[in-house]
């Protein structure tokens, strides 16, 4: 028997849902089609967010338990109402790209199975000049909500100093994002370079909570992530269901929410009510764009200070001034010919172990590659049963869960700093939990 659809009448047009019924999230129970019905009960909310904004398609077709890859160029079969923009990305390849405007055009790209909307911070009409500075707080293993909260409050202090508007919002998963809309008038390099002068100042006020060190090893409390401002990085938007068991919803705040907020209560069956009762906490956030002089010119006295550049993503170009793209425990000794550290031995059946062809002075070891962050995670509670002496000496921070780019999806990788095992009771390397081959 041929697929059951739904169609849909949206804003004078139709738009079918194929396999309606078909489970998204398993452990809620939401089908595709509560997905669709969702985002039509907040799509003013939601396409606050994304509206005229070129968006890179993050598909699930097989829910949100299964694999995922991120299409950027638009289906070559697409209604004529669905909008495309070309873009260009930093590799010099271009791509024609869907703009949503209206909630026809939403319900559209999630019936393609998009769980979560990965919009750029540009609009359609200038696509070299964000108009949104986004401030991405990302806690490191073992750091609870209520640090979060806190550092975001510092964020919002920041802003408001260097006069922007902070418009706070749950990641849906563990963080907290703060968004400040700004005039389209500055370039990608010079907007990083602001959310590299806010991670900073929010760093020197509260040097205890928060970090903008790049390097995992260096990192403490919570990570304000400045590369999320570079050119074709993308942040799940304002309502955007995110593909966790509970379906969890990256959800905006009121500042005056942000103290109490608990980031497990927002989920797509708790939002819509809240949204249709109490409204939307960003409205008005596109009447409140600021200039980003004022953090140009802090980030400036950071130079002038001797602060340069901080490391930019692998995938990009090295930049001028830029400092090694080399964690540090990996650097060598200054004045020694000699490489620090070795290279730790692959799994056994690996050609590569868990840093490549690169040296480290940290006793590593990986536990597993898989497709998805929750296979990752189970493979090392094995590994935890198998060692459980070893787990008694790890601290959070030393199990590193890495996100991955694989040839069209991500993947996960963890693996683990021996550091705080004595060494006489280390584990050796051993075979992958989960060994997942991205390229296959």
């Amino acid at each position: 028997m041929p697929a059951r659809k739904e169609i849909l009448e949206i804003a004078d047009h139709e738009v079918t849902v194929s396999n309606p019924d078909k489970v998204f999230f398993p452990k809620a129970g939401h089908t595709k089609l509560d997905l669709v019905r969702y985002y039509l009960a907040v799509a003013d909310g939601a396409l606050c967010g994304v509206s005229g904004r070129p968006m890179a398609l993050k598909r699930f077709v097989n829910g949100a338990e299964g694999e995922f890859f991120f299409q950027k160029r638009a289906p070559a079969s697409h209604p004529e109402w669905i909008e495309t923009v070309e873009l260009a990305f930093p590799s010099g390849r271009t791509a024609h790209e869907i703009v949503v405007s209206d909630a026809a055009q939403l319900a559209w790209i999630v019936n393609l199975g998009c769980i979560d909307l990965n919009p750029h911070p540009v609009r359609a009409v200038d696509l070299e000049h964000p108009d949104e500075l986004r401030v991405d707080l990302d806690p490191v293993p073992g750091i609870e909500w209520p640090q979060i909260r806190d550092v975001a409050k510092v964020v919002r202090e920041v802003l408001a100093d260097l006069g922007l508007t902070a418009w706070p919002k749950t990641s849906g998963s563990r963080g907290i994002h703060v968004y400040a809309r700004i005039e389209p008038r500055w370039t990608f390099p010079e907007v990083r370079r602001a959310a590299l002068a806010v991670a900073r100042e929010v760093e020197r006020r509260a040097p205890d909570l928060a970090t903008s060190r790049w390097w995992k090893e260096e990192r403490h409390g919570v990570f304000l992530d400045y590369n999320q401002n570079a050119k074709d990085r993308t942040v799940a938007s304002a309502y955007s269901v995110r593909p966790t068991p509970d379906a969890r919803v990256s959800t905006p705040l009121g500042w005056e929410e942000v103290p109490d907020s608990d980031a497990t209560a927002f989920t797509l069956e708790t939002v819509p009510a809240r949204f249709a009762s109490a409204g939307d906490p960003w409205e008005g956030i596109d009447e409140a764009a600021g200039s980003l002089q004022p953090l140009l010119e802090l980030s400036a006295k950071h130079e002038a200070a001797g602060f340069g550049d901080a490391p930019w993503p692998p995938q990009y170009a090295k930049a001028a001034g830029e400092p090694p793209r080399v964690q540090p425990s990996k650097r060598r000794m200054a004045g020694s010919s000699e490489p620090e550290g070795v290279v730790p031995p692959p799994a056994p059946g690996k050609k590569v172990g868990p840093t490549g062809r690169r040296r480290t002075k940290a006793p590593l070891i990986e536990i597993a590659r898989a497709a998805t962050e929750a296979e990752a995670k189970e493979g090392l509670e094995r590994w935890r049963s198998r060692h459980p002496a070893v787990s008694e000496h790890l601290r959070p921070s030393d199990v590193m869960i890495d996100a991955m780019r694989g040839r069209f999806t991500t993947w996960t990788r963890i693996r683990v700093n021996l550091r705080n095992v004595p060494e006489g009771e280390r584990p050796p390397q051993e075979a992958l939990e989960v060994d997942y081959d991205p390229w296959e």
